[in-house]
C-alpha cells in the first residue's frame, strides 16, 4: 500500500464555515483548534482542554516537553480570557491536557476531569481544592453551567492508552501523557436552557448517551477517515443522533503541530483522510436533517441559532 502524500485543501471546504456569529453579551462558543472550546455568556465561562502550546512534530519528537508560557498567554489575552469556572479536558494526551493546568492557573479555574486529568494538575502545583475529580454521569454545577461527563473511548489506535497514575510534572516525554478518561461532555447552560455535546475524541460508547438530549454538538473527527464505513456510521448514531441534535460542527481535524499564530491546516493523508470523514458524514447528516459545519477559529458562535 502506496502512502498518499500532501493534505486535505481546507479551501474546498469555505461554505462549511457558516456558524452565525454570536450576539455581543450573548452566549457563545469560540473554538481555538482541535478540541478547545471557550463557552462563555459575558459572566461566566468555561474551557475545554486549553491546547495552546502546540509544539511543532520535530521537537515533540526529539524530548521532553513543556507547556509555553509565552503562547498560553497570548492565546488567553487574543481570547479576551481572565477567568474561567473550570477547565475541562477531554481526555488526556498532549494535545488536550498539556496547557490545561496552566489555564486553570492562569484564571482561576477549577480543572475538571478523570483522576488522570487531577494528577496533571496535582504535577503542576494546583491545590487540591481546584481539583474536581467527575464520576460518568454524574452532573457538576460550574458557575452557570452544568456539565456531564459520561464516559467514552478514545477514537483507534490510541497511541498512549492506559492512565496517568501519578502526579506528571513537566518537562516529560509525549508518551507520558496516556488517554486516561475519555469523555462526551454534555454543557447545560442554565440561564438560556442551551444544551451542547462535545465530542472530544472520535471515540464511543455503545449507548453512554441513550437519554441524554443537545442541540448542538462540536464532533471531533481526527482519525476518523482512516476508519471503515462502519464506523462511521456507528460513530454519528452514537453521539450525533444519539442526543438528538440538528447542528454537528466538525473540530480536530487541524495540524495541532502548526501554532495558533499560523492559518490552521488539516492533519496529512498520512495520518488522515478528512475528505473521507466529511464525505460519509454529509450523507448522514443529510439522511437525518442535520447541518454540518465547520468552525472559524477565534470567532465567537452561536451553534443554536
Amino acid at each position: 500500500m502506496r502512502l498518499r502524500l500532501g493534505r486535505p485543501d481546507i479551501a474546498r471546504y469555505s461554505d462549511r464555515f457558516d456558524v452565525p456569529a454570536a450576539e455581543a453579551g450573548s452566549l457563545s462558543v469560540t473554538w481555538m483548534g482541535v478540541a478547545t472550546l471557550l463557552l462563555d455568556d459575558g459572566s461566566c465561562a468555561l474551557m475545554t482542554d486549553g491546547y495552546f502550546s502546540r509544539p511543532g512534530l520535530a521537537r515533540v519528537a526529539a524530548g521532553k516537553l513543556s507547556p509555553s508560557p509565552v503562547r498560553v498567554d497570548g492565546c488567553l489575552a487574543r481570547a479576551k480570557v481572565s477567568r474561567l469556572v473550570a477547565v475541562i479536558p477531554v481526555h488526556t494526551h498532549i494535545d488536550h491536557v498539556m496547557d490545561s493546568a496552566l489555564v486553570a492557573d492562569r484564571t482561576g479555574a477549577q480543572l475538571v476531569g478523570g483522576e488522570s486529568a487531577a494528577n496533571v494538575g496535582r504535577g503542576y502545583g494546583l491545590p487540591e481544592d481546584r481539583l474536581v475529580v467527575a464520576a460518568s454521569g454524574e452532573p457538576i454545577r460550574l458557575g452557570a453551567y452544568e456539565v456531564t461527563l459520561v464516559e467514552s473511548h478514545h477514537c483507534p489506535p490510541d497511541r498512549f492508552p492506559g492512565v496517568i497514575d501519578a502526579p506528571l510534572t513537566p518537562p516529560v516525554k509525549v508518551s507520558a501523557y496516556r488517554c486516561g478518561e475519555a469523555w462526551s461532555t454534555l454543557v447545560h447552560h442554565l440561564p438560556s436552557g442551551q444544551r451542547l455535546l462535545i465530542q472530544g475524541s472520535a471515540g464511543y460508547v455503545e449507548g453512554a448517551l441513550a437519554g441524554h438530549r443537545a442541540d448542538a454538538v462540536y464532533l471531533s473527527v481526527g482519525q476518523l477517515g482512516v476508519q471503515p464505513r462502519s464506523y462511521l456510521d456507528a460513530y454519528w448514531n452514537e453521539t450525533v443522533r444519539a442526543v438528538g441534535a440538528r447542528r454537528a460542527i466538525l473540530i480536530h481535524w487541524d495540524d495541532f503541530f502548526q501554532p495558533l499564530s499560523k492559518p490552521l491546516r488539516a492533519l496529512p493523508y498520512a495520518g488522515d483522510d478528512l475528505d473521507a470523514s466529511i464525505a460519509v458524514l454529509d450523507e448522514l447528516a443529510g439522511r437525518d436533517g442535520v447541518g454540518l459545519h465547520m468552525p472559524t477559529v477565534w470567532r465567537r458562535e452561536n451553534p443554536w441559532a
